[in-house]
């Protein structure tokens, strides 16, 4: 079984790929928060800085794209190219409202017409494999024979599905039966996402679908960053944030936009210590970093971890 990491806007950043894979082994594959390539042909300052060359890591990472132009998608798939990056993913599962409205991410599912013609732009003239992570659809699950036959058309290299449907967001249970029917009538290999919170629930997926190569885990992995790696020993979490925070206030210029992000991963990681209610409020109420240091120390040093 492969195990990859999913990308996660705001969070899985290249700092937290590099360090991540330090602190945790375990990861085969690490796929990149979306860039989102425009006409005008340029990455910006943050975009070129998360799309480094693909030599200059000692894990695999794989860039995402968003976007619903198949020139904009062929242009950027060039970049990722020109950086020896060996595969692209299209992302077709962003369930995020400004997203969708745009008619990208999930929303290229409501009109599977413009999806089929966009797929065969793409894969006619792209320079490199292409992956595809995927919802079951826009409102129900019922969507999903028609998507999954329009994929069939096409050599994908992956097909990551997350059984949920667009208007699901993250929340209500994941569609199983259709991720059945996925296995039983996919052409392409593919690869289950959605709700993995520990590596036994990996291994399920696994034992159920002997056929199925990979699973792909977000916030299971935020939550326990050493799921993959025999569980996340409390020192080693400890000093992955810390090297977080050191590296995260040099990249941004300053400690309070690094304290923020590490409140994102927080929002995840405090529900692994026993009793942490009440320093998580305030963690996320306070704005001075010495103050943030003292929490979370705090939480390190007196609570025990589930």
């Amino acid at each position: 079984m492969r195990y990859y990491f999913a990308p996660m806007e705001g969070l899985t950043d290249s700092i937290y790929r590099r360090l991540h894979h330090k602190f945790f082994p375990g990861v085969d594959r690490y796929y990149m928060p979306f860039l989102s390539p425009t006409v005008h042909r340029t990455l910006t300052h943050r975009e070129d800085r998360e799309l480094p060359m693909a030599d200059s890591e000692t894990f695999t990472a794989v860039p995402q794209l968003l976007t619903k132009v198949p020139e904009d998608f062929l242009w950027a798939a060039r970049q990722c190219t020109n950086r020896g990056y060996e595969e692209v993913n299209l992302n077709v599962g962003c369930p995020s409202g400004t997203v969708v409205s745009k008619g990208k991410g999930s929303g290229m599912l409501r009109d599977l017409d413009a999806l089929d013609k966009f797929l065969d732009a793409v894969f006619r003239d792209t320079p490199l494999p292409i992956s595809v992570k995927t919802r079951l659809g826009i409102e129900n699950p019922d969507e999903f024979p028609a998507i999954l036959e329009i994929y069939n058309r096409y050599p994908i290299k992956e097909l990551t599905i997350h059984p949920r449907v667009r208007k699901q967001f993250y929340d209500g249970t994941v569609d199983m039966d259709m991720f059945r029917y996925a296995a039983a009538n996919s052409r392409n290999p593919l690869c289950y996402n959605g709700d993995l919170a520990s590596l036994e629930q990996a291994e399920a997926i696994q034992r159920e679908f002997p056929q199925i190569e990979a699973v792909m885990i977000g916030r299971g992995l935020v939550a326990d960053p050493g799921m993959l790696s025999g569980g996340t020993d409390r020192k080693a979490l400890e000093a992955f944030l810390n090297a977080l925070l050191e590296e995260y206030t040099e990249a941004f210029g300053g400690s309070r936009n690094a304290m923020f992000r590490l409140k994102e991963n927080w929002g995840f990681l405090h529900d692994r210590f026993e009793g942490c209610d009440r320093l998580w409020k305030k963690l996320r109420k306070t704005t001075d970093l010495e103050e943030y240091k003292r929490i979370t120390a705090e939480i390190f040093h007196t609570l025990p971890l589930k």
